[in-house]
């Protein structure tokens, strides 16, 4: 099983994410081709091997072009205060050790966030500003409205990404945009992100989200968070470190964080958004051999290695145990419609599952037991969720291991369309399903018996994992 582990001696930040994961070995152009699957203009890529303190990383940045229809960013180089990069085109790229820009236009990213710049990751430049960025300073920009989480979702949903990549991007995005609107007391869809609708954040968290899907990444585990501390100059003012939605996030997350001395923010919401959404567990990097590590380049001189390191490899046995936790609570008076809709909206917040099993309480009375399995470390916001949606009075908590099979997704190919079938294996045991959407959706367009559909995916699976086998390629 590939696992990631993101070693965040020096914070986290959108672009640092992304130059550090290209870092791994990801080929530049392939990339680019998929990120431009998302109709998504008003920017280019500049993907650069950079060196600080004598290590040799990638350095990420997107330019905004304002060319998307009236999202493009001015170039934020104002806010950075003397960090503007006056003397170049794009001010955005900031602390690039002053080099000159050798390109690589990709259609990319323009981030302040080098990490660290000087003020504002951008983070909250929401209600009805223009966009930031990740980890730069705080930039003004007249875009008029920035995008809201149904315009993100939209053009997300809209594109031709693979639904892995959308869907982990949409979850993100909803992290964020759930700490900005509680920070500015305000609904989600009433807020207009700088930091979540930005175009530069966009493409960071998209890209994040194709980097790995193209890496095969199945788990990833971080080290404890390291922040610095003062203040910074956002659109808001003078807010302090770390800011408000990071802050927000980090409540009741149970994410180990360390504030250094360090006067600069080193935590950017889309880095935060980032890691909280993919991680499963954080401290010490677990027993792994090591394939390969990458390095995303940060643009500001904080006294030390300003950057973010990423370490891939594998777990030394596939049959891999994990600790869950599992929430459950009797539901005697509530509505069958009100208890499936907060099914819903738990699995819309990242719940591994959510059942509910028909039980008798005292007196006879009918009821449902729901239960819920999370990640370690998400069962308190599952809790308040519960507790809001539901007529529950309390929670039962408990913490479990499970064990799973290592699995991934494949596409087949039938004379209908490609489907894709989910494939699990432990040792020489192989199991495999096709997604039932695939072929429900096909069922429909094409007028046959979903079993039809059902039956042909699952004999081209079959000849698929059985080639496979045979050749030692493994599913």
């Amino acid at each position: 099983m590939k696992v990631l582990y993101f070693d965040c001696f020096s914070g986290i930040s959108g672009d640092m994410t992304v130059g550090a994961l290209l870092d791994l070995g990801i080929d530049a152009e392939l990339f680019k081709s998929e990120l431009a699957k998302l109709d998504l203009g008003g920017y280019e890529i500049i993907i650069e091997k950079k060196t600080r303190n004598g290590i040799y990383g990638t350095d990420f940045t997107v330019v905004l072009t304002g060319e998307d229809s009236g999202h493009g960013h001015e170039h934020h180089a104002q806010e950075h205060g003397d960090h503007g990069n006056k003397n170049h085109e794009y001010s955005a790229h900031e602390h690039h050790e002053y080099e000159p820009h050798n390109h690589e236009h990709n259609g990319h990213e323009h981030h302040n966030h080098g990490h660290h710049e000087p003020e504002c990751h951008g983070h909250e430049l929401h209600e009805h500003e223009p966009g930031n960025h990740g980890h730069g300073g705080s930039h003004v920009h007249s875009h008029g409205h920035g995008r809201n989480l149904r315009d993100i979702e939209k053009l997300i949903n809209e594109s031709s990404l693979k639904s892995s990549v959308k869907e982990l991007s949409i979850k993100i995005f909803r992290e964020i945009a759930r700490a900005e609107a509680k920070v500015h007391n305000k609904q989600i869809d009433e807020v207009h992100f700088h930091e979540v609708g930005a175009v530069d954040s966009i493409v960071d968290i998209v890209g994040t989200a194709i980097c790995l899907d193209l890496l095969g990444v199945k788990k990833v585990f971080s080290s404890p968070l390291h922040e610095g501390r003062g203040f910074i100059q956002c659109q808001h003012g003078i807010l302090p470190v770390p800011v408000p939605a990071v802050m927000e996030m980090l409540a009741g997350s149970n994410i180990p964080f360390i504030a250094e001395d360090i006067n600069t923010e080193l935590v950017t919401p889309t880095g935060l958004g980032i890691i909280k959404t993919i991680c499963s567990s954080y401290g010490n990097m677990p027993a792994m051999i090591i394939d390969r590590i990458g390095y995303g380049m940060g643009k500001k001189d904080i006294g030390r290695l300003n950057a973010l390191r990423v370490v891939l490899g594998s777990l030394p046995d596939e049959e891999m145990t994990e600790e869950i936790a599992v929430l459950e609570t009797n539901i005697d008076d509530m509505s069958p419609e009100l208890v499936g809709f907060t099914m819903e909206k738990l699995l819309e917040q990242g719940a591994l599952e959510v059942y509910h099993t028909p039980v008798y309480m005292k007196k006879n009375r009918p009821a449902v037991l729901l239960t819920v399995l999370c990640r370690k470390g998400e069962e308190n916001e599952m809790a308040r969720l519960v507790l809001r949606e539901t007529t529950s009075l309390g929670i039962r908590m408990t913490t479990m291991k499970r064990v799973c099979m290592h699995r991934e997704m494949v596409t087949v190919g039938t004379r209908f369309g490609d489907i894709r079938v989910k494939v699990a294996k432990l040792g020489d045991t192989v199991k495999f399903a096709p997604e039932y959407e695939d072929c429900r959706m096909i069922a429909r367009r094409e007028g046959v018996p979903l079993r039809e559909v059902y039956n042909m995916a699952m004999e081209r699976a079959g000849k698929l994992v059985e080639s496979l086998t045979v050749s030692g390629a493994g599913v």
